[in-house]
């Protein structure tokens, strides 16, 4: 499918409203929830802590990508949101168990609705934040070889025109 600069402009823009608003109920969940979670804790880090650090990684995410949609800012924005479905699911279904400074976050349930609502949102931006990073390294590589092109076109030479 070969598409014109308008097409990948109006894509890029939902892509990135996709992501915003994934890692957007992402942060909101973990802010509700991480009050409920501050007994869970070591000597170090508490399952609040965790949370707290995961929403403001994810506003972090979304006002780089909105400010500077790049491919770097969409991949920050894929190792947050992937990283918060990974740790959703992992718990979720592995009692990891506390280990160094994290608490034991074992949750063999999908309650409540929040969990829920959050692994959707980390899971639409992770899918979203990789497809923009692919648009992104397209757009990248044209500009690179529409540059390598101009450089190696053939330039006019002055001195050319007098030669016998």
């Amino acid at each position: 499918m070969v598409m014109n600069t308008r097409t990948r402009s109006a894509l890029t823009w939902v892509l990135i409203a996709v992501v915003v608003i994934g890692l957007a109920v992402d942060a909101f969940v973990h802010f509700d929830l991480a009050s409920a979670f501050k007994n869970n804790k070591t000597s170090t880090l508490s399952e609040a802590d965790l949370f707290r650090l995961e929403a403001v990684a994810a506003i972090v995410a979304v006002v780089a990508l909105v400010i500077r949609p790049r491919r770097y800012t969409a991949a920050f924005a894929f190792l947050v949101s992937a990283a918060g479905t990974a740790a959703v699911v992992v718990y979720r279904y592995v009692d990891v168990g506390a280990f160094g400074p994290f608490p034991n976050m074992y949750d063999p349930y999908w309650a409540p609705v929040g969990k829920n609502l959050s692994a959707i949102g980390e899971a639409v931006a992770a899918v979203g934040s990789v497809a923009l990073f692919v648009i992104f390294q397209r757009q990248s590589r044209a500009v690179a070889s529409d540059a390598d092109s101009r450089d190696t076109a053939p330039q006019w030479d002055p001195q050319q025109r007098f030669a016998g």
